[in-house]
């Protein structure tokens, strides 16, 4: 429910990330810049003319100040305008809404397992300090932070697609072709995405977790009589909330960044393999399409994540 305090709060947090979208929208166009090369001469081919490559320049809006080409840009992009492949044509925002999809299913599918494995892993770490089911626990999460994405990637489709044929080993499937077909192609690539993640989510509950279990307003609800489980539920994970929904924040951002590999791997047709198709080929308005499409994700994330922080500690949104 909004509360007053809510609304409050999503209306400062507005107000704050309007200047971080504008600077977004500024470095994401200004990377194109560094990039070497010249895009006209890519357009018109190895062998044109300068006369052809001048053509080019004009026809795009190349031979513009920066600031000139930026605010053209800009304009567009507030009129719901990314622009358009400059090698296909297609319509930027178009390819993201028929790609986006994919890529969610697999990053969500991915947060799915980080939350449903490494949670109980971190609670069963922290209700046994120092015993040997914390040691392997902590073994395990050092273990899956320090496995590239990429590496266990290759090892999952050489084992489970090539070797047992148990999963597909490329391609992708949207939810409109089934649920069970779309889990099916999305099984390998959410398993190589949520290693990290399920190490990353294990280890920050636990450390959390701890130092709750071991504070000593718990010590004196456990000399109340009050049980173990009792403690852990309506205290210890109440009271960890807070930096538990932080990590999942973090966790989401690192997936989103981190699926460019792994659909790279999986030959998936995503934002990731689209992202590095373009960066191969100079295709600028889809590069900054995209990742300026990221960063708003990114951003309306971190917005929601802080309206939750005052569900779990109303506290925070009367700050």
């Amino acid at each position: 429910m909004l509360t007053r305090d809510r609304l409050r709060l999503i209306r400062r947090r507005l107000v704050q990330v309007a200047p971080v979208i504008v600077l977004a929208t500024f470095i994401v166009f200004g990377l194109q810049q560094l990039v070497p090369g010249d895009i006209a001469v890519t357009l018109a081919g190895d062998n044109a003319t300068d006369a052809r490559i001048a053509e080019i320049r004009a026809l795009y809006g190349l031979d513009r100040p920066f600031l000139a080409q930026y605010g053209h840009w800009l304009w567009g992009v507030l009129h719901g305008d990314l622009g358009k492949s400059l090698l296909s044509g297609e319509v930027v925002l178009d390819s993201i809404f028929r790609r986006f999809p994919v890529s969610l299913l697999i990053v969500g599918c991915a947060l799915a397992l980080s939350l449903a494995i490494g949670i109980p892993l971190g609670i069963l770490a922290a209700t046994r300090p120092g015993s040997r089911v914390d040691a392997f626990v902590t073994s395990i999460a050092s273990l899956g932070v320090a496995l590239p994405n990429f590496w266990l990637a290759m090892l999952l489709v050489a084992t489970f697609a090539l070797n047992w044929t148990i999963f597909p080993a490329t391609g992708a499937k949207p939810l409109s072709a089934g649920l069970g077909p779309a889990l099916l192609h999305a099984a390998l690539p959410s398993i190589a995405l949520a290693a990290g993640a399920i190490a990353e989510v294990a280890r920050q509950l636990r450390s959390s977790l701890v130092e709750v279990l071991s504070s000593q307003y718990v010590r004196t609800l456990h000399a109340k009589g009050l049980s173990p489980a009792a403690i852990l539920w309506r205290h210890g994970l109440k009271n960890v909330s807070v930096n538990l929904l932080t990590v999942i924040g973090l966790v989401f951002n690192r997936l989103l960044g981190a699926t460019v590999v792994i659909e790279a791997v999986f030959a998936i047709p995503g934002i990731g393999s689209m992202v590095v198709h373009a960066a191969i080929h100079k295709d600028f308005p889809v590069i900054q399409g995209v990742v300026l499409a990221l960063v708003l994700i990114v951003i309306a994330l971190n917005l929601l994540i802080d309206v939750l922080y005052t569900v779990f500690d109303p506290r925070i949104g009367q700050k």
